[in-house]
């Protein structure tokens, strides 16, 4: 009979010198944590500003996570960080100390810069996370106008290798917040941060979303400038009144809005964006906390149009037109195939735009047919002959002013029972 094996001996337990040791043992298990790939626009959106080397503030209520937003983040880029409470600091802090030479008539007077800017320097590379800005008075504000714009703080220049981005909570719930001053807030791209359930809940369970910077596509940077420059040129020529505009009001002069610096930040992302097949949400969250909700939503729609396809293609080959999947995009390539015949009209041109309408119908909603088809059809000429597609068009467009017909007598009955 073959002799049992000896049960094996547990692991003998540390030794801990006290209590202490265990408590930080516990604290080290605590903050042990691992990331996972996982979408999260806001995130994306702060990366890909990261990457395009602009300063990024962070909104939102105490608590929310934005401190360990950037942590994180560092940590995932590997980049030093080194985090600044602007509040608790003095204004010489940020321009410099002067310090008195051995003949300041000659030499001048030097400014120099805080310990924390000698680091950074040093390294060469890092975050620098500038906290509680909101709690900043606006002499502090004023004196980090050159350090967020200029890299500069008294005489040391920063490394282009180091980024900048900083964390405010909204005045009314900062302690003793004030007001962001305006030239300080058009120097920032504005990101509200928010909390989303599902990432605290796997956070909590050790887990984080990773934060990476995006692959940017080497064989798009020309094609991402042009596109780029070509929307936001595009709009501000069609709308001069964008190039500048201060909001009224203190409050909203302390968030984004449109100036030519502001302008060409949202130039620069939105080349980043394309150049790295960034969602139109993420490029929405960027422009929008860059020059505002109204201009910003302006420049999304025209980036829309921007990717519509041509007219005159639709007309040359209807058979094989590929028409967008968004109702407004569909209703406004269906009006400009419609005005390009209106503009040149003859035979050959009429028909085709019949077939790109009839190539609508068989592909979405037929009540985005019925405008354009009643335009065209006034369009046409006495010695024109009507096309074998025209039929389809005409049921589609009877059943939907029937069906609008019945919706306007429903809402009369419902105004007259009231």
């Amino acid at each position: 009979m073959p002799t049992p094996m000896p049960a094996p001996m547990p692991a003998p337990m540390p030794a801990y010198a006290s209590q202490l040791d265990v408590a930080g043992e516990l604290l080290a298990l605590l903050r042990d944590s691992t990331t996972e790939p996982r979408p999260d626009v806001q995130l994306e959106a702060l990366t890909l500003a990261v990457a395009a080397d602009l300063p990024v503030l962070l909104w939102g209520e105490p608590g929310i996570g934005k401190t360990a937003a950037l942590t994180q983040l560092a940590a995932s880029l590997d980049l030093p960080l080194t985090t600044v409470i602007a509040s608790v600091h003095e204004p010489s802090d940020f321009s410099g100390l002067p310090i008195v030479g051995d003949d300041p008539a000659v030499q001048g007077v030097p400014m120099a810069p805080p310990d924390w800017a000698v680091r950074l320097v040093r390294a060469g590379r890092g975050l620098l996370f500038l906290d509680e800005l909101s709690t900043a008075p606006p002499a502090v504000q004023a004196a980090l106008l050159r350090l967020v714009l200029e890299r500069r703080i008294g005489s040391l220049q920063l490394p282009p290798e180091v980024r900048i981005v900083a964390a405010a909570n909204p005045r009314s719930s900062a302690a003793d917040g004030w007001e962001l001053s305006p030239p300080l807030a058009n120097r920032f791209v504005h990101l509200q941060w928010i909390h989303d359930h599902e990432v605290v809940v796997r956070g909590l369970g050790g887990t984080w979303p990773r934060a990476t910077l995006p692959r940017l596509d080497p064989s798009m940077l020309p094609q991402a400038v042009d596109f780029a420059r070509r929307a936001v040129c595009g709009l501000l020529a069609a709308r001069p009144k964008l190039v500048h505009q201060l909001p009224g009001s203190e409050a909203r002069r302390g968030g984004p809005w449109p100036s030519p610096r502001s302008w060409e930040t949202a130039l620069r992302l939105t080349a980043f964006a394309t150049a790295a097949g960034s969602s139109r949400e993420v490029l929405s969250l960027l422009v929008r906390g860059t020059v505002g909700d109204g201009p910003g939503l302006e420049l999304l729609a025209g980036l829309d149009r921007m990717d519509l396809p041509d007219p005159e293609s639709l007309l040359a080959d209807p058979a094989g037109a590929e028409l967008p999947e968004r109702g407004d995009l569909r209703q406004a390539v269906l009006d400009g195939v419609v005005a390009a015949v209106r503009t040149r009209p003859d035979k050959y041109r009429w028909d085709a735009a019949w077939a790109v309408l009839a190539r609508a119908l068989e592909t979405g909603a037929p009540d985005l047919v019925v405008v354009p088809a009643t335009t065209l059809a006034a369009l046409r000429r006495e010695d024109w002959d009507v096309p074998a597609s025209i039929d389809r068009l005409a049921a589609a467009v009877s059943l939907s002013r029937r069906a609008d017909a019945a919706a306007a007598r429903t809402s009369v009955g419902a105004e007259a029972g009231r």
